[in-house]
């Protein structure tokens, strides 16, 4: 079953059980869906939904980062409450070690010494680990190696 697929049935379920809080969520879901397919100009493939998926997760952690630091607690755990649904569509995340290891090889593999050659090292763990990471992540760790 696609994501798409997967959202189209979550958002009946939550439909008939009175989720209003799922059911607004997921419908926000299905329109960036849309949305982006608008957008290209096609249906989406299953990777360019995670990219979707991915993009929605990013916004809301830097919402609740913004509403925190601004002093807005209700609004900062809407957008948790949100992250938390659309976080069930994302594969699991890679842990710290696992993804150490990863940009290790891969710092190995493209021959990188400086931080000139960190595009190329993020690059290669990004097209690698796809949705099982954050670029954020991806890019601070392979600074702390390269730098170091």
């Amino acid at each position: 079953m696609t994501i798409q697929e997967q959202l189209t049935e979550d958002m009946k379920t939550a439909m008939k059980a009175g989720e209003t809080d799922r059911l607004g969520t997921v419908r926000l879901l299905r329109s960036a869906m849309k949305n982006e397919e608008i957008k290209l100009g096609h249906e989406l493939a299953e990777a360019e939904a995670l990219k979707v998926m991915q993009r929605e997760a990013k916004q809301r952690r830097d919402s609740i980062e913004q509403y925190t630091t601004a002093g807005r607690p209700e609004l900062a755990a809407k957008e948790e409450a949100e992250l938390l649904i659309v976080q069930q569509y994302l594969p699991q995340p890679l842990s710290e070690s696992e993804l150490g290891a990863i940009v290790d090889e891969t710092i190995a593999q493209v021959g990188a010494t400086d931080m000139k050659q960190m595009g190329a090292v993020v690059g290669a763990v990004m097209a690698r680990v796809g949705a099982q990471a954050e670029g954020g992540v991806v890019s601070r760790l392979v600074r702390e190696k390269l730098g170091a």
